[in-house]
C-alpha cells in the first residue's frame, strides 16, 4: 500500500510591497508547500495592528501585526517572521506572544532565532517549515527568488522613474501590473525572465516627453515604510502623477543583496557621521548628499512615527539641505496619517522646487 503524502503547512509571511511574490515563489517551489497569500494592506490591516500593538510601537509593527491576522484569517497554519535590523528582532517574539493572546494556533518560525551566519542554523529553520527539505532543490528555488528580487526592484525603479511623463496615459501601469501577475504565477526561473523581459519591452515602446529638464526627487528613509506603497499613502505614484521623475535607492537588492556596508559608506560621509547610527541610518546620509551632488531638484525623507534612527538621522539631513543647497521634506507616518493633510504638503514642496527651478 502506496504511503501517504504529508499535509503540505499553509505558509504565509507578513506582507511588505510586492515582495511576497518572492516568498510565494521560494515556499511553493523550493520547499514544495502552499503559499497563502492574504490580502493586499488595508485600512483594516492598520486597524488590527493598532487595535492589539502596544501604543508606542512603531507603525511598520502595527501593519506587520495586522498582516499576520489577515493571514491567519485567510488559512495559514504556519506564519514567517525575518530576522530584523533594529527592534525587528525582537518584534518577533513580540508578534508571535500578541497573536497567542488573541487565541490563535499556529506554528511560527522566527528567522532572528537562527541568525547567527551559519547556513545549517539557516538550513534547521527551513526544516520547521518543511521537514523533508530538498536541500539542492531549495538552494535552486532561493537563488532564483533572489532574481526575482532584483527584477522587481529594476522594474519598479523604471516604472516610477518614468510613468510620470507617458503620452499614452495608463500604459506604464498596464504594463506593470501584467509583469505582478507574471511573478505571482511563475514557477521556473524561465517564466520569471519571461516576465522580466516582457515587461522591459513594454516600457521602452511607451512614447515619453520628459522635456529638457523634468523635476527629480530623491527618497531617502526608513526601510519598511519606504518600499511599501500601502504605508507611505503610494508617495511615489503621487509623485509621478505630478510629472516627477522619482527616485528611491532603498530596497532589497540595494540594502540586502548587494550593500556596500556600513564602513565602506562611513568613509564616504566621514565628515557627517562619525559612528553607525542604525539599520538604514549610514545608507540615508549617504544617499541623500548623492541625490544633492547629482542635482535633484529634492529630497524627501520618510519615516514612521517613533522611529529612533531615522530621527538621529534628520539633523544631519538638515545640514546636507543647508551645505548643498537642496530641499528636504520631512514626511512622519502613523496610524492616523491621511491623505488629505499629506497630500497638501507634498504640492506645496513640489511648487518649491518648480519655483527654484525655473529661477536657476
Amino acid at each position: 500500500m502506496a504511503k501517504e503524502s504529508k499535509a503540505k503547512k499553509k505558509i504565509s509571511f507578513p506582507m511588505i510591497a510586492r515582495y511576497n511574490y518572492v516568498i510565494q515563489y521560494f515556499v511553493e517551489v523550493g520547499l514544495e508547500q502552499e503559499y497563502v497569500m492574504q490580502p493586499r494592506l488595508t485600512r483594516r490591516t492598520m486597524e488590527l495592528g493598532a487595535k492589539y500593538a502596544p501604543d508606542m510601537v512603531c507603525t511598520p509593527f502595527k501593519t506587520i501585526l495586522g498582516s499576520m491576522i489577515e493571514s491567519l484569517e485567510a488559512g495559514a497554519d504556519t506564519l514567517m517572521m525575518s530576522m530584523g535590523y533594529c527592534r525587528l528582532g525582537y518584534y518577533g517574539e513580540l508578534a508571535q506572544q500578541i497573536l497567542k493572546d488573541l487565541g490563535y494556533e499556529f506554528d511560527y518560525v522566527n528567522f532572528a532565532e537562527y541568525t547567527t551566519g551559519k547556513n545549517k542554523d539557516y538550513l534547521k529553520a527551513l526544516k520547521r517549515l518543511c521537514p523533508d527539505i530538498r536541500p539542492v532543490r531549495a538552494g535552486k528555488a532561493g537563488m532564483n527568488a533572489l532574481k526575482m528580487v532584483e527584477y522587481i526592484d529594476e522594474i519598479e525603479d523604471l516604472y516610477y522613474q518614468n510613468c510620470g511623463f507617458e503620452t499614452e496615459k495608463g500604459a506604464y501601469k498596464k504594463a506593470l501590473n501584467r509583469f505582478y501577475s507574471d511573478m505571482s504565477h511563475a514557477r521556473s526561473m524561465r517564466a520569471i525572465q519571461e516576465g522580466y523581459r516582457r515587461c522591459l519591452n513594454a516600457f521602452r515602446n511607451i512614447p515619453v516627453d520628459k522635456g529638457i529638464s523634468p523635476l527629480r526627487v530623491g527618497l531617502v528613509g526608513e526601510y519598511f515604510t519606504i518600499m511599501d506603497d500601502f504605508s507611505n499613502l503610494d508617495l511615489e505614484q503621487t509623485l509621478a502623477d505630478m510629472g516627477v521623475e522619482v527616485h528611491r535607492w532603498m530596497n532589497l537588492s540595494h540594502r540586502n543583496l548587494h550593500y556596500p556596508g556600513e564602513k565602506n559608506l562611513n568613509v564616504r560621509i566621514r565628515d557627517l557621521c562619525r559612528y553607525e547610527m542604525g539599520p538604514t541610518s549610514t545608507a540615508n546620509i549617504w544617499q541623500a548628499r548623492e541625490y544633492a551632488r547629482k542635482g535633484f531638484d529634492g529630497i524627501i525623507h520618510l519615516k514612521s512615527a517613533g522611529c529612533t534612527p531615522e530621527i538621529d538621522v534628520m539633523p544631519v539631513l538638515q545640514r546636507i539641505g543647508e551645505e548643498e543647497k537642496i530641499p528636504i521634506l520631512y514626511l512622519t507616518y502613523d496610524a492616523q496619517t491621511a491623505n488629505a493633510g499629506l497630500l497638501t504638503r507634498i504640492e506645496a514642496f513640489y511648487d518649491m522646487i518648480e519655483m527654484r527651478k525655473q529661477m536657476k
